[in-house]
């Protein structure tokens, strides 16, 4: 009996986080869900037909992704456009903590990120990782990103789960190439501190060295990294 009553509470406790998860009294139905598809698929002149016909903008798909990030997955500006003019929650968070900001910034969706912005995309806002836009953003080697967020309020010197700042991943995580070695001067030149170093005390100009990135280290050297 007791192990029943425990089966029967943990069963409770699963539908209960399942409901509760960011969403879900959301998830669309049929007409919907195709939204989210069409979206996905870059079909500007479906999306529009389904929202003109009833489709809620910010109704979820099974993985909680509303249309507009769907549509920022694939790098679908056009109906990103559409989706945001016509009030989609650029903030809206799917089940794995991505929103269509997140996403834009960190996989380098330029045009996306600036609507997003245009559109009160939340600066402070961080995925999964405990980071904000600007640190996978770097980590992935996005100048022109990283340079859209640069003109921000955003916090250069944000630190993520993992112990590491905007810079320490574009050094630890980057591959020493001209994009990378790009993003480090931005960051420096825009105030990011190069003193921050990782949970092991290492510090940026460190990694570089080790790695032996010249063209890093002549930057933060140049910025009395240490």
């Amino acid at each position: 009996m007791a192990a029943q009553r425990i089966a029967r509470a943990a069963s409770a406790a699963l539908l209960f986080l399942v409901f509760a998860m960011p969403g879900s009294a959301q998830q669309g139905n049929e007409k919907e869900r195709e939204m989210i598809a069409a979206a996905e698929r870059g079909e500007l002149v479906v999306v529009r037909g389904l929202f003109r016909e009833g489709a809620r903008i910010d109704a979820r798909d099974q993985r909680g992704r509303t249309a507009l990030l769907a549509a920022t997955h694939r790098n679908r500006v056009e109906v990103a456009r559409f989706l945001i003019q016509e009030g989609a929650d650029v903030n809206a968070k799917d089940f794995i903590q991505d929103t269509p900001f997140l996403y834009a910034g960190a996989e380098g969706r330029t045009e996306i990120l600036k609507m997003a912005l245009a559109a009160g995309a939340n600066l402070k806002d961080i995925n999964r990782y405990g980071g904000t836009a600007l640190i996978p953003a770097a980590h992935h080697g996005h100048v022109e990103a990283v340079k859209v967020l640069l003109a921000t309020e955003i916090d250069k010197d944000h630190v993520n789960n993992l112990g590491w700042t905007a810079l320490l991943e574009a050094v630890i995580l980057g591959d020493g190439g001209a994009a990378h070695t790009e993003i480090v001067r931005l960051l420096v030149a825009a105030g990011a501190s190069v003193s921050i170093a990782d949970r092991d005390g290492v510090t940026p100009l460190a990694h570089a060295r080790r790695a032996r990135y010249s063209g890093m280290v002549r930057i933060l050297s140049d910025a009395g990294a240490r």
